[in-house]
C-alpha cells in the first residue's frame, strides 16, 4: 500500500489543522493506521492509532484530548484532527499502516509495515 500524507502547514497556538492520508490500493480496510512525528533532532514518536474498522482509537498521553484520529474506509483516507496545537507539536507528521498488529494499542514504529512522506506542522508561539 502506498501512503501520501498532506495538510501540514504553519498555525499559531491554538489553532487547528486537518491531516489526511490518502492510501492506494484495495486493502485499505485490512489495516491499523498510525500517524507518528519526528521533531528535529528527535527519535519518530507514536501519536495515535485507529482499528480496521474505526471503532477503536488510541492516543499518545501528548495529543490525548486535543488529537482525534478517524477514517474513512470508503475513501481509503485516514485523518488527524489536531485542536489546540502548542509549538512542542511542530514536526513532520508521518501516517503508517500496519497488517502485523490487530488492535491500535499495539501500534508502534516498529510493527508499521508501510509509511508515507511526511507532512511538516509548525506551531509558532
Amino acid at each position: 500500500v502506498q501512503l501520501q500524507a498532506s495538510g501540514g502547514g504553519l498555525v499559531q497556538a491554538g489553532d487547528s489543522l486537518l491531516l489526511s492520508c490518502a492510501a492506494s490500493g484495495r486493502t485499505f480496510s485490512s489495516y491499523v493506521m498510525g500517524w507518528f512525528r519526528q521533531a528535529p533532532g528527535k527519535e519518530r514518536e507514536f501519536v495515535a492509532a485507529i482499528s480496521r474498522g474505526g471503532a477503536s482509537t488510541y492516543y499518545s498521553d501528548s495529543v490525548k484530548g486535543r488529537f482525534t484520529i478517524s477514517r474513512d474506509n470508503a475513501k481509503n483516507t485516514v485523518y488527524l484532527q489536531m485542536n489546540s496545537l502548542k509549538p512542542e507539536d511542530t514536526a513532520v507528521y508521518y501516517c503508517a499502516a500496519s497488517n502485523q498488529v490487530s488492535i491500535p494499542t499495539m501500534a508502534s514504529y516498529n510493527n508499521m509495515n508501510y509509511w508515507g512522506k511526511g507532512t511538516q506542522v509548525t506551531v509558532s508561539s
